[in-house]
């Protein structure tokens, strides 16, 4: 890779020692300091100390370092000090990505990079300028402030979609039928896979009501589809999902930060829509997107928050109350194309208990 100043930094998934598929696309609002390390014992032992003596610049709400490496045995050596991330690139593919290998993935040019909250390039240096690296680490301001103006996370609030009494109905749906933990989707062995982990605390209930998929159906199609077209000239023409959410201040209700559409049963989704069913009668439980800054969104009842299912999202807890909301995604027929190609790719059993 040419390295430049603001081009998007290549993603990908690696083991570490947290997570044997660590995705980097999945920590943005941060700023990331990523570690090539040499081969020679000297180079290397310069590169940890800076690390080791700079321990006060990394905490993980502001700066998250990852040193890359590909030996397994000092991999595995490192990772049981644990002070800080590591990634194992056992063929060398990550320092290709960012030009520090060669195509056999031999270490060629050892060096840190730097990345913004959005995960764009800002800064790297050669190994041996560690001490201007670090320098340089010391002058970042707050994450939120990267660009030197307000951000606006590029979303799309819409109020009365849904009247007030279709709102109640959906609840009151809820409430008779009650809703089963939700999960989330990751590849595992080539699948798309629906896991129950520690990243979600919500609960679900479908909405099979044919009657009452015909409501919401038509009035996003009449009252919300109309603004998405003029604000992203985007035409959707499908929806994907009818229920009602329910996020309990009891348990914590949560959603922590993901992206919509990272696995092959999930690629077709386009647009992510948000209608809150009761906004005032909760406390937390907004919208977050953490690559544009610490604000939160929240549509009044029967609102939508509309955003693209690329971007990095969070629910924050519900502290107070119950939030219910419904959840649809929306795509096209390029979309629905994907989907039936990779339908093969879905596991369709219950989502399963993942360890933490």
């Amino acid at each position: 890779m040419d390295l430049q100043l603001g081009t998007p930094a290549p993603l990908f998934s690696a083991p570490s020692h947290t997570n044997p598929e660590f995705a980097l696309g999945a920590i943005g609002g941060r700023y990331v300091l990523l570690g090539f390390l040499p081969q020679d014992a000297e180079g290397r032992a310069a590169m940890l100390g800076a690390v080791e003596g700079t321990c006060d610049l990394f905490h993980e709400s502001r700066v998250m370092v990852f040193l890359v490496e590909r030996d397994a045995e000092r991999y595995h050596a490192a990772v049981e000090k644990a002070a800080v991330r590591w990634f194992h690139d056992a063929e060398g593919e990550i320092a290709k990505l960012y030009g520090a290998a060669d195509a056999e993935g031999a270490l060629t040019g050892p060096r840190w990079v730097l990345l913004d909250p959005t995960l764009r390039l800002i800064a790297w240096r050669p190994a041996d300028a560690t001490a201007l690296m670090f320098s340089t680490l010391r002058r970042l301001g707050l994450p939120e402030n990267h660009a030197g103006v307000p951000l606006h996370a590029p979303v799309l609030i819409v109020p009365r979609v849904l009247e007030p009494q279709l709102c109640r109905r959906l609840i009151d749906l809820y409430q008779a039928h009650g809703g089963e933990q939700s999960g989330t989707m990751r590849t595992i062995n080539g699948r798309t896979v629906g896991v129950l982990s520690n990243m979600k605390d919500r609960r679900d209930a479908p909405i099979e009501d044919p009657a009452l998929q015909d409501a919401l159906r038509a009035r996003i199609t009449r009252r919300l589809l109309p603004e998405i077209a003029k604000a992203f000239c985007y035409k959707a023409t499908r929806i994907e999902r009818y229920i009602v959410a329910c996020y309990d201040a009891s348990s914590g209700g949560f959603f922590r930060p993901h992206r919509d559409n990272t696995t092959a049963g999930t690629a077709h989704r386009q647009f992510a829509v948000s209608i809150n069913l009761n906004s005032e009668e909760f406390e937390g439980g907004d919208l977050r997107f953490p690559e544009y800054g610490t604000r939160t969104y929240r549509p009044p009842t029967g609102g939508a928050v509309v955003f693209s299912c690329s971007l990095l999202h969070e629910a924050t807890p519900v502290t107070k109350g119950v939030r219910y909301a419904t959840l649809p995604f929306l795509y096209d027929e390029a979309g629905a194309a994907i989907r039936e190609a990779n339908l093969h790719l879905l596991d369709p059993s219950p989502a399963m208990q993942l360890a933490s």
